[in-house]
């Protein structure tokens, strides 16, 4: 199955970046703009979606995989106005790939695509064949790096196995916690010298990083997130709130106004 419209991966190469944490607000801007909006925690083994939106589901993906519940059951309402569907932490047998796993997976997304606008994949952190699987199932991806080191060097590793993995040729990307203005941009131009060097595509087959956007290092994030609270409704106006706000306007011009 190729990937479906409409449905972003929200990655990263290395945990502890924000993933879930732009995920969640990233959802709230994009509610905020009209849209009907599902969150899916894709991370089937560590999930902690509902840790960041203070939620605690009756009904999780492990009950709609296992036939104790159906889907519907499993949606909640989040604060921000979308939607979650939220896996249940320490799901062991679902940290493998297996045949069921996928299947399951696959009835699930596509129960879910006739209903929303826009369904964001929050996967989990690196190159595991549960996370590329989710990944493969979007048209479009995400990577969420910092400026450090290690999480830039396992964002490359990332991006490598996605264009050799699964032909992506367009891959965006967002710099968390950055320090200055046009830093994530100038990361990103590294990273593609760095591609465009060392990931062979076929002549004139160009891999292509786009940058979309910074979200500045800000202490209102660490006090939203020790509070449990969406950003983007307790500071809607302090720099990362407004940075998220403008990520899900450029996500809309690319990712929703596009027929599919």
């Amino acid at each position: 199955m190729g990937p479906l419209g409409k449905v972003l991966a929200v990655t990263s190469g290395k945990g502890g970046v924000g993933k879930t944490f732009v995920s969640a607000n990233l959802a709230a801007a994009l509610a905020k703009r009209g849209h009907k909006v599902l969150v899916l925690d894709a991370d089937l083994g560590l999930a902690n979606l509902d840790v960041v939106l203070n939620l605690y589901p009756k009904v999780t993906l492990h009950d709609v995989f296992t036939g104790k519940a159906k889907l519907e059951e499993a949606i909640v309402r989040a604060p921000g106005g979308f939607s979650v569907l939220l896996a249940g932490s320490g799901m062991v047998e679902y940290s493998r790939l297996t045949p069921n796993v996928r299947n399951d997976f696959l009835q699930i997304m596509t129960g879910l695509l006739p209903y929303y606008d826009i369904v964001l994949l929050d996967t989990g952190a690196g190159i595991s064949d549960v996370v590329l699987f989710a990944v493969s199932l979007a048209s479009e991806v995400l990577v969420v790096a910092t400026p450090e080191p290690t999480s830039l060097t396992d964002a490359y590793a990332t991006i490598k196995v996605l264009v050799g993995e699964q032909q992506r040729r367009v891959i965006r990307m967002v710099v968390n916690q950055t320090a200055r203005m046009g830093d994530g941009r100038a990361i990103t131009t590294q990273l593609q010298q760095v591609l465009d060097r060392f990931v062979v595509s076929k002549p004139g087959d160009k891999v292509r990083l786009v940058h979309m956007g910074d979200i500045p290092a800000d202490p209102s994030v660490r006090q939203a997130v020790m509070r449990r609270q969406l950003l983007l409704q307790s500071v809607p106006g302090c720099p990362a709130s407004l940075a998220i706000s403008q990520l899900a306007g450029k996500l809309e011009e690319t990712l929703i106004s596009k027929p599919g």
